[in-house]
């Protein structure tokens, strides 16, 4: 045993309960010399597979690759999670370095051409092999991603695929770290969280002041400087379009759709065409109530006549209809919602659903002081995995929620592992003396990103490459979004929704307002998310840039604001081919869009409302049966939850539903 085995606690499994990664022995010294031995590991094992002088077989190839790579995992699970939840100058620094090595390992792997030839031996007779469905999805998987990685290219391709592969690794992650620190900036200067920018905006009656946030937060990455990330989307767009064209395909939404169950951009584009319609004109009529109430300020004096809805506008004044209209005010609401309590009402839902038990940890690994750790079990009393919470707001942490894995669940060896899942937000902090009280938004996004951890942690399959949520990017948010449905059901209010003081249930009156209000705004709400994943299409649709991926262009389009970018212009001209209004912007404009440049859903944004209509169908169905039917919520288990991606998506969905999803869904749910 060498000196750097003995001091380094990614070489070897993880001594502590349940297997949680032991954070308090990881350094950041460790983390480097930890890639390195894990890709030498990874290595040896692939040269053993091509070695074998055996016939290939399912076990000595595809079986002995799911099971290389256990250093690997470690050190990767716990450098990623912590590069987007303590995003530290020393870890973004780790990140830089471990990038292009894990680029290059990727690529020697999979455009090995010895190695492929036992794959794709395999793949041409995998009807005769006798395999179960999951074994196909995994062999299907893995023959994908030599071909994708473009091991049939010529010697000079390759090369030029391995080029590119190693940029757009480092161009994302450098665009992670652009918008952090513009993020970061925006907090600074108003005193706001990027988080908490949608409520305050609510609740600012100084119009000026209102201006300057929205300004400043839809300008991020377009203010010049050190933080601009035109300059970044230009490259990443040349990039993948030329890595699409290598691999045959006219455009990157194409390749990126292929192995979607969308299936190709067209069927996308299509799709969000009509969701964009009748949101639109939705949003046109909640202009008009706006308008009303801004034209009482202009009455009062508070306004100067002919003031209009302004982009700037949208949330106060929404704020302002929805009291007059509903009564309901969020200040009214956010005591019911305590976030320990909330949580527990989370945990609750989990348990009347599918059997499942939540048991505080204590003295577990943490990696910080805001992370809390449950032992979650079955309701035969064997253990589901492991569920880590860390849900509030730092200056080291990315925006957003998300759910991640910092151990897969697998079999390995005949022993399963189970997964340990970690739950990450950015709600609003405790302050002032007063608990974390939650707006009904956080509510919805907590009970989301918990739908995505039951998905990890029920999974009940044998291979890493499709367990939890190792689906398709158009289904992995069906598990999530249909754990919305349940968030403001009168029934599960009663049981979570109680006065953080008081103690008090939710009263019958507030509920019925939370309930009325429920499709309120929904013309808004649609009209940004489908506009942001227009957008995303109309970038990955792309076939050529203007200056071929150059920046010494007449577009300018690296330069801040010594004139109108092309990134400046084509999204201007998507919004208005979209029909976008001007008092909406997409949900995320092109130089903040980080799911799309930064975060793994390029070309696959639609995936949220494309999953909603597989999510909404689906709770129609239990709204048929009863929200707690034991019937349905066990085949949603058993076929949704449990299966990750060992079989086609819409062929899961098929067994649980009975029938193909109903498209109009989720213009019904959202009213429109």
């Amino acid at each position: 045993m060498t000196a750097v085995s003995c001091t380094n606690p990614f070489l070897a499994s993880w001594d502590t309960p349940y297997g949680i990664p032991d954070f308090s022995k990881v350094k950041e010294k460790h983390y480097i010399p930890a890639v390195k031995a894990g890709i030498e590991q990874q290595q040896a094992e692939i040269d053993a597979i091509i070695a074998d002088a055996d016939a290939p077989t399912f076990a000595n190839v595809v079986e002995a690759y799911e099971a290389s790579g256990a250093i690997l995992d470690r050190v990767v699970g716990v450098l990623f999670n912590l590069s987007e939840t303590d995003s530290t100058p020393a870890l973004q620094e780790i990140v830089g370095q471990v990038l292009p090595m894990l680029s290059e390992h990727g690529d020697n792997i999979f455009m090995n051409a010895a190695f492929f030839a036992k794959v794709d031996a395999l793949y041409g007779q995998m009807d005769a092999l006798g395999l179960t469905q999951e074994q196909k999805m995994v062999l299907e998987k893995l023959h994908r991603s030599f071909v994708q990685n473009g091991v049939a290219l010529d010697e000079a391709s390759q090369a030029r695929m391995r080029e590119i592969n190693m940029e757009l690794s480092s161009l994302s992650n450098t665009f992670g770290n652009r918008l952090l620190a513009e993020n970061n900036v925006f907090a600074a200067e108003f005193g706001v969280a990027i988080s908490e920018y949608a409520g305050t905006m609510g609740v600012t009656a100084d119009r000026d002041l209102r201006e300057r946030m929205f300004k400043a937060y839809s300008s991020r990455g377009n203010n010049g400087g050190e933080n601009d990330t035109k300059e970044l989307i230009m490259k990443m767009m040349a990039l993948r379009i030329e890595k699409a064209k290598l691999l045959g395909y006219e455009n990157p939404a194409q390749m990126i759709l292929s192995d979607k169950m969308a299936g190709n951009p067209e069927a996308v584009d299509s799709f969000l065409e009509g969701i964009m319609a009748a949101a639109v004109a939705r949003a046109k009529d909640e202009i008009v109530d706006m308008q009303a109430v801004m034209n009482e300020d202009i009455a009062a004096g508070v306004l100067p006549a002919g003031s209009v809805i302004e982009p700037w506008d949208w949330a106060y004044y929404a704020e302002r209809v929805r009291k007059a209209k509903f009564a309901l005010d969020e200040e009214q609401t956010k005591p019911y919602f305590q976030m320990e309590n909330v949580r527990a009402g989370v945990f609750e839902v989990a348990g009347k659903l599918f059997g499942l038990s939540f048991e505080k940890l204590s003295d577990i690994p943490s990696y910080h002081p805001d992370m809390e750790g449950f032992k979650v079990v079955d309701a035969d009393g064997s253990l589901i995995g492991i569920l880590l919470t860390d849900y509030f707001p730092r200056e080291t942490k990315r925006g957003g929620a998300w759910m991640n894995n910092f151990v897969n669940q697998e079999i390995v060896g005949g022993v399963e592992v189970r997964p340990v899942i970690v739950n990450v937000g950015n709600f609003s902090k405790p302050v002032d003396g007063k608990p974390s009280l939650l707006t009904l938004d956080e509510v919805g996004t907590m009970f989301h990103e918990f739908g995505h951890a039951l998905h990890g942690l029920l999974s009940q399959c044998t291979y890493k490459s499709v367990s939890g949520t190792s689906v398709p990017r158009d289904f992995v948010e069906l598990p999530s979004q249909i754990m919305e449905n349940w968030a403001f059901q009168p029934e599960v209010l009663a049981m979570y929704a109680r006065h953080y003081e008081t103690g008090e249930v939710i009263p019958a009156d507030l509920v019925a307002k939370i309930e009325a209000a429920g499709n309120f705004n929904q013309g808004f709400m649609t009209t940004e998310l489908a506009a942001a994943a227009i957008l995303d299409m109309k970038w990955h649709e792309l076939e050529a840039l203007p200056c071929g991926g150059e920046h010494k262009c007449k577009y300018n389009c690296h330069v801040g604001k010594t004139g109108e970018s092309f990134v400046e212009q084509f999204e201007a001209e998507a919004c208005r081919q979209m029909g976008l209004i001007d008092q909406i912007i997409p949900r995320y404009r092109s130089t903040y869009f980080a799911h799309i440049f930064s975060g793994g859903y390029n070309a696959g944004y639609y995936s949220y409302l494309w999953a909603e209509v597989l999510d909404k169908d689906a709770f129609e169905l239990f709204m048929q049966k009863g929200i707690f039917d034991e019937q349905t919520a066990m085949s949603f288990r058993a076929n949704i939850l449990e299966k990750g991606g060992s079989d086609e998506a819409m062929d899961l969905y098929r067994r649980f539903r009975g029938a193909d999803p109903d498209p109009k869904a989720l213009l019904r749910a959202r009213g429109l």
